[in-house]
């Protein structure tokens, strides 16, 4: 016997109740037939047409994350994922397991009719599910994004039924199955709402009201004007600074000389060399996130010149810890991870690409790239035993697993070194997938990890590259990185203040 249910056959005297429940639906999808809205006929035929493939929703999101805020584009990307999962689970189990056939077209009116009717099945809605899913998935991470998508959405569902592609039922079940996919998501990567860090250890730092001795040395490069001036209107009294990628370190260090907090905003590799002048003169640190990623800033809690601005105000910050690496006479900080191996090379290859593409469809290009590249192993001492590495990861305090990610960190001063490690061998691509996928804190052949405070290389191959914080640079021989255990004072606004 076939698994399929066909909703439109059905035995005399069995199942009653789904006998009600079609012949209900059927009135409805009449009753709908029947009203006459105003602007109906001319704007929700189009807008269904326009969801076909999901193309409302691409365009939608590619609006959504052209805002340029981090929660936005985190928004759009999880709308989009959720729409993805919907319309997979659609075509693949939701259409070919029940078979119902389309409404006749009888009581709609030619005016609404789609000019191309869909050869489909009619349970479930695609179109409904995808608008739910995206319309959920944004309204997951930006409420206040979810909230103006969702009459664009409902509008959306509403059209198939008007349109007299779908009966109700199936646009409420595609509806409920969307919700699902998007709330399925969350729980493989959980939004930054349900994830807040600790705030904590407090610290003491001045509260400046209208930001009188607050210096902000803001990238150019980073395109976030807009976001700097919003800062300043909550704190009309700050300074700005903006200047180019070639002077942030000489404008940090003059802005230093005469602040009472150092302000930034840029991307993490900006704000690492804020934190590093910072930590010379002794100053707490006020981050505006400014970059691609802001990895920094995000896992501190802080996302918008708001939360900022409300820490500065009511003198609200913690001390994080910072971590450091030694090589002969080279020395440098960093607040997010450490690498050597095939990730630093990454890097080179992104920045080459990154100002013709843009980053994303950079790092995908570089990814490629290195992967495929015949080389050796990194050849590193541990503890006087030999090892051959394809990758060596130390992250500035531990980064969980989030669902199928590694999303953040929820502690910034925790005292230890994340560290990982992929083991030489054959097939470098296939061993960093399979450490990709396994975890942090799994064991395997390819992967390993430990959390500690410090880590001593030595007879590392001279002229390796290593990656901290988004920068690159050539080491050698003896590498030391360790942890300097809440050395750096962040502004962050603090929960229930």
């Amino acid at each position: 016997m076939s698994p399929d249910v066909d909703l439109t056959v059905l035995k005399p005297g069995r199942h009653a109740l789904r006998d009600r429940f079609l012949s209900l639906d059927s009135r409805l999808f009449e009753f709908a037939a029947e009203q006459h809205w105003p602007y109906a006929e001319r704007i929700l035929p189009r807008l269904s047409r326009s969801a076909n493939h999901g193309l409302l929703w691409f365009a939608t999101g590619a609006v959504i994350a052209a805002s340029r805020t981090p929660r936005a584009r985190r928004a759009a990307v999880r709308g989009l994922a959720s729409l993805s999962l919907a319309s997979l689970t659609i075509n693949t189990v939701g259409k070919r397991s029940v078979r119902r056939t389309r409404p006749t077209l009888d009581p709609v009116p030619l005016v609404r009719q789609l000019k191309r009717q869909p050869i489909t099945t009619s349970f479930p809605s695609g179109h409904a599910a995808s608008a739910a899913a995206f319309a959920t998935g944004v309204a997951l991470e930006s409420p206040a994004w979810g909230l103006a998508v969702a009459p664009i959405a409902w509008s959306v569902a509403l059209s198939r039924v008007y349109t007299g592609v779908h009966f109700p039922s199936d646009v409420l079940a595609g509806a409920a199955l969307g919700a699902g996919a998007a709330f399925a998501v969350r729980g493989m990567v959980p939004t930054r709402a349900r994830q807040v860090p600790p705030a904590r250890p407090r610290t003491d730092v001045p509260a400046l009201t209208e930001g009188d001795g607050l210096i902000v040395v803001s990238n150019k490069a980073a395109g976030t004007s807009e976001r700097v001036h919003a800062l300043l209107d909550l704190l009309p009294r700050a300074e700005l600074v903006e200047c180019e990628p070639a002077d942030i370190a000489a404008e940090l260090a003059k802005a230093a000389a005469r602040a009472q907090v150092l302000g930034v905003c840029g991307g993490d590799g900006t704000v690492n060399a804020a934190a590093e002048v910072a930590l010379r003169h002794d100053l707490p640190l006020a981050v505006l996130p400014g970059g691609t990623l802001n990895h920094f800033a995000l896992d501190l809690g802080v996302e918008s010149e708001r939360d900022v601005g409300r820490a500065v105000q009511r003198g609200e910050a913690v001390r994080v810890d910072v971590g450091r690496f030694r090589s002969g006479a080279q020395e440098g900080l960093f607040l997010n991870t450490c690498s050597l191996g095939v990730y630093p090379e990454l890097v080179v290859e992104r920045d080459r690409f990154a100002p013709r593409i843009g980053d994303w469809p950079a790092g995908v290009v570089a990814a490629l790239r290195v992967l495929r590249r015949d080389r050796h192993p990194l050849q590193a001492e541990v503890a006087g035993r030999s090892h051959p590495l394809w990758l060596l990861f130390a992250g500035n305090g531990t980064y969980h697993r989030l669902g199928l990610a590694p999303a953040r960190r929820l502690n910034l001063a925790d005292g230890v070194l994340d560290v990982r490690v992929v083991h030489g061998g054959r097939r470098p691509a296939l061993r960093l997938l399979a450490a990709a996928v396994a975890g942090p804190l799994t064991r395997s052949p390819a992967h390993a990890a430990v959390q500690v405070g410090r880590l001593r290389l030595t007879n590392v191959t001279p002229g390796a590259l290593l990656a901290y914080d988004g920068e690159v640079t050539e080491v050698g021989g003896e590498v030391t990185l360790e942890k300097l255990p809440e050395a750096l004072t962040v502004y962050r606004p603090l929960a229930g203040s």
